[in-house]
């Protein structure tokens, strides 16, 4: 059985005259009595169907004027010359006069229209595979395809091979949860799936493969929010004799192939640089968004001396003062909006408070300017550039607290003063990341990245010395305000990671139990090696623009880790759970 000669979207005026099959679903219908168009649908496009009582049969018109819409059918026809043409769409020259017509499926009613533009994103996820018909869903997909193409061609070419690693591995402490898998056939004990491939691309590379990428299923127990998913594909990569100028120039050139064959545009520039600590002092963030200026500038000094207790205080207690520009809204920013702003980094980002100043044509406008000279008031407006028209907030806190509710300000006004070409694309590097960071619920320090980062040449001496102030061959590629990769080159000899493993707060019988078999194999000859990770998902949802990563995955899971579409997670039954010698309250929550 032949169920079609061409895809929906690939008629041409060069066809005309031919006989062909086509088969899809109907998009639309419009009866005009013994006349009915059918705009027939597949994933390549959209092609005109005419049925006519001077070509078909009565029999054939009148079953297409019954037709549902998304019921799938097949016609066989002649293609004509249209005559009212329609340029929108590449088969507008032509349609096809249809002689036969068979209903392969017919539709029932539909809980959503495909035309609909503000479905409920619930919804969408409940019944995705109807979502999926839809053209910006169906070109979400196609984009991905040809991002993963571009990547395995480079890859290829550049001499990587293609090497997959274990699903069921082992949990290993730091970085998010761990999914755990009970074992059947290990009473008591628990595979992890893996957060990323890690310990095994390093061990690959001890193995001799050199030149290593695999497009990996990754899984994280973490809090979610819309560019984060607890199941992802990474695109992992690690190489072997190389330093951090080697990696980045290979990744820089993947990176432009990719972004050529996903957006058409062409990254004709070098990416450019900035430390980690000037990325933070200047915006704030570890992937800054580049395409605006609104920088942090430092008002610790001018304001550790001025008559207002709630900044004096916090620089005493070893805390910064810094603030950002709003740009030319003195006369719309009301206080209920700068509440507004207050409120936002109080709740979000735990800052205790935050101050403003509006400068005017009068002078300057704040709450707080009592307590401020006219000299220090000068400086601060000095300081911070702030024009007539500006509003100038600030933030006195903890460095961690003023950089994360700063950064956020920034992005947030960025966003709503339309501060940037939503349509420009800006890649940057950010290098040298920190080793250690500290956690305070935890009370210790924690890796930065992961414990496996390579310590910088001149920070190696302070680091043995036990400073924890320490930099890393470290490096992120952000795009336009996202992290879409991050890795570094790797640490490859044994007794500096055994002293990593020691600062992290782990005993050696810790480290030998949860990576015993990784110290193990850096005893056999370990190469100088680095890589790399990027988020496929992430990295794609930044190039097409959307709001939500889960535009661009086939069937991602809600902010509640939940899946709408299979109902999953679900209860399963008591004794698959005994079985893998699990106790459980099932019943009672069956049950409620």
């Amino acid at each position: 059985m032949i169920y079609r000669t061409h895809n929906l979207g690939e008629l041409r005026k060069e066809n005309i005259g031919q006989k062909v099959t086509l088969s899809g679903w109907v998009a639309t219908k419009r009866d005009l009595g013994g006349l009915t168009f059918v705009d027939l649908r597949d994933r390549e496009g959209i092609t005109q169907i005419v049925f006519h009582t001077d070509v078909a049969d009565v029999a054939v018109v009148e079953t297409a004027q019954k037709l549902k819409t998304e019921s799938v059918i097949r016609i066989e026809g002649e293609v004509r010359e249209r005559f009212s043409k329609n340029m929108n769409i590449p088969t507008g020259e032509i349609e096809v006069f249809a002689t036969s017509l068979t209903i392969l499926n017919s539709c029932e009613t539909l809980p959503f229209q495909m035309t609909d533009t503000g479905l409920n994103e619930n919804t969408r996820l409940k019944y995705r595979y109807l979502d999926i018909r839809r053209p910006q869903m169906i070109n979400n997909l196609k984009m991905r395809h040809k991002m993963i193409m571009a990547i395995r061609n480079y890859m290829d070419k550049a001499g990587f091979l293609d090497v997959d690693t274990p699903i069921l591995t082992k949990s290993t402490p730091e970085g998010a949860r761990d999914f755990l898998v009970p074992s059947r056939t290990n009473e008591g004990q628990f595979y992890a799936l893996p957060q990323s491939p890690q310990l095994f691309k390093q061990l690959l590379m001890i193995a001799g493969i050199e030149k290593y990428f695999q497009i990996a299923k990754c899984f994280r127990d973490e809090d979610l929010r819309a560019d984060r998913q607890p199941e992802f594909t990474q695109l992992d990569i690690e190489m072997s004799f190389v330093e951090l100028e080697d990696v980045t120039r290979i990744i820089e050139g993947l990176a432009k192939t990719v972004f050529t064959a996903v957006t058409g545009e062409v990254a004709d520039y070098e990416f450019p640089r900035m430390e980690y600590r000037e990325a933070m002092e200047r915006y704030g963030s570890d992937k800054p968004d580049t395409r605006f200026g609104v920088e942090l500038k430092d008002l610790t000094d001018i304001a550790g001396k001025c008559g207002f207790k709630a900044f004096t205080s916090t620089v005493e207690a070893g805390g910064i003062v810094k603030a950002v520009v709003a740009p030319g809204v003195a006369d719309t920013f009301s206080r209920k909006i700068l509440s507004d702003y207050e409120e936002y980094v109080k709740r979000y980002f735990g800052a205790k408070g935050m101050a403003w100043i509006k400068v005017t044509a009068e002078g300057v406008n704040s709450p707080i300017a009592k307590f401020f000279s006219e000299e220090e008031m000068k400086a601060i407006i000095e300081r911070t550039e702030a024009k007539v028209g500006d509003v100038i907030i600030i933030v006195a806190d903890k460095p961690k607290v003023v950089y994360a509710s700063l950064g956020a300000v920034r992005l947030r006004l960025g966003k709503e003063l339309n501060l940037y070409n939503k349509d420009e694309f800006k890649f940057l590097w950010i290098v040298h990341f920190p080793m250690f960071e500290y956690d305070e619920e935890e009370g210790r320090y924690k890796a930065e990245h992961h414990p496996f980062t390579s310590i910088m040449a001149e920070d190696m001496d302070r680091f043995l010395a036990g400073e924890m102030d320490i930099r890393t061959n470290t490096y992120d590629l952000v795009l336009n305000g996202s992290e879409i990769g991050g890795g570094s080159i790797r640490i490859h000899n044994p007794q500096v990671q055994e002293k990593v493993f020691e600062k992290l707060g782990l005993s050696q019988e810790q480290a030998r139990e949860k990576f015993g078999f990784f110290v193990d194999a850096f005893k056999y000859g370990a190469p100088p090696h680095g890589g790399l990770a990027f988020g496929i998902d992430r990295w794609l949802m930044v190039m097409l623009k959307e709001n939500s990563i889960r535009d661009v995955i086939p069937f991602p899971k809600t902010n509640k880790g939940q899946c709408l579409m299979t109902e999953a997670p679900g209860f399963v039954e008591k004794e698959q759970l005994e079985e893998l010698y699990l106790e459980s309250t099932y019943e009672e929550k069956k049950d409620n």
